[in-house]
């Protein structure tokens, strides 16, 4: 098992209400870390840490000035911030389809969620970052973005395409700063996002898709995220890392 020391580092996390951000968190926590957790949902019960490591806000990353001042708060409680890890998103199976089809004003609303929502916190982290002479970011993509499907969410492949963009921007941008930028893209992993996935039987069968047998776990995607974030990865900038168990093979 990979092992890392965040100790005296802090990290921004969304998406910490569950899913792949609460195992980031908890990762960081457990490695000596502070972390600022955002989410639209209420605060989890299996945090890991203790409370003074954690500060956790509860609302909307599309609006700019919560995060901003949230992030704000965060820094002056813990002193700094060194990373970001940006998880937050939507996948609605609903009102998502192709864009022959989709009501716009979903389209609208899944790209404030999952590209939108990455900006406003990249804005916010930057100064803290360039005030402490460097840092980490880690962006939540998908292999969606990357195919096609005949069942096609086109909003959120489209929105998840542009946060490798923003991903690869940041890291040229800012390298001069000692501020590194890199993309995740996640395979079928067992998340809140997939409830659909609601039985050992639909699991299975899901996973016969993948070369390895097997869907994700969200313990393997943070794992990944952590060490992106890590100083173990401090000569990685701009790469987009497809942790997906072969999917895209096929």
């Amino acid at each position: 098992m990979i092992t890392f020391d965040f100790s005296n580092r802090v990290a921004v996390v969304t998406g910490a209400g569950g899913g792949m951000g609460l195992e980031i968190a908890n990762l960081i926590l457990k490695a000596g870390g502070s972390v600022i957790m955002i989410d639209v949902k209420p605060e989890p019960d299996n945090l890991a840490g203790n409370p003074e490591q954690r500060f956790y806000a509860q609302g909307d990353l599309t609006e700019p000035e919560f995060v901003t001042a949230t992030i704000d708060e965060g820094a002056k409680r813990f002193g700094r911030i060194d990373y970001l890890a940006n998880v937050a998103g939507v996948l609605w199976f609903d009102r998502d389809a192709s864009l022959l089809d989709i009501d716009m004003d979903v389209w609208d609303q899944v790209f404030d969620i999952n590209l939108k929502s990455m900006v406003n916190t990249a804005r916010a982290v930057v100064p803290h970052m360039r005030k402490g002479k460097g840092g980490a970011m880690v962006h939540f993509s998908s292999t969606q973005c990357l195919r096609g499907d005949p069942l096609p969410q086109d909003a959120y492949s489209t929105a998840k395409a542009g946060v490798g963009a923003l991903s690869r921007s940041l890291a040229m941008q800012l390298a001069a700063d000692s501020i590194r930028s890199n993309a995740i893209y996640p395979g079928l992993t067992q998340t809140p996002l997939q409830a659909r996935w609601d039985t050992p039987e639909k699991i299975s069968d899901v996973g016969k898709f993948v070369p390895l047998g097997r869907i994700g776990a969200p313990q393997e995607l943070a794992t990944a995220a952590v060490f992106l974030l890590s100083d173990g990865a401090s000569y990685i900038t701009g790469i987009d890392l497809v942790v997906d168990g072969g999917l895209l093979l096929k």
